[in-house]
């Protein structure tokens, strides 16, 4: 018999507020300008809470690059960081990828959207 579950895991609650902190700390505390418009997406923690898979993406297509370079150059300032705000035995470490969800979901819709006017085309 399983017991029933109270709310969240802890396990979700630390990622959501590392998830909030990091937004916030990326808007307003990352002074690299080669940092562009950046959106943390998801992030995924290990049950042992020492990595943490920190899922973004940017507004400009363009600066993708280098904004990867500017976050893989602000990771200590950004785990240093976290450390002060949140209370945990150990401070994962930071690993960025990009988030090409959006661009996928936004193909696919895309995709859908010419199927359905050549079919309605085709009817006519």
């Amino acid at each position: 018999m399983r017991k029933q579950q109270r709310g969240y895991a802890r396990q979700d609650r630390v990622k959501e507020q590392i998830m909030r902190e990091l937004a916030e700390l990326v808007r307003t505390g990352l002074k690299d300008p080669r940092a562009g418009f950046i959106t943390i997406n998801e992030v995924e923690v290990t049950r042992d809470y020492s990595h943490a898979v920190v899922y973004y993406t940017v507004l400009d297509d363009k600066t993708r690059v280098v904004t990867e370079e500017a976050l893989e150059h602000a990771k200590g300032y950004l785990r240093s960081e976290l450390a002060k705000r949140i209370r945990l035995f150990r401070i994962p470490e930071l690993h960025f990828e990009y988030d090409e969800s959006l661009e996928r979901g936004m193909s696919i819709s895309h995709l859908i959207d010419q199927v359905t006017q050549e079919k309605s085309v085709d009817e006519d």
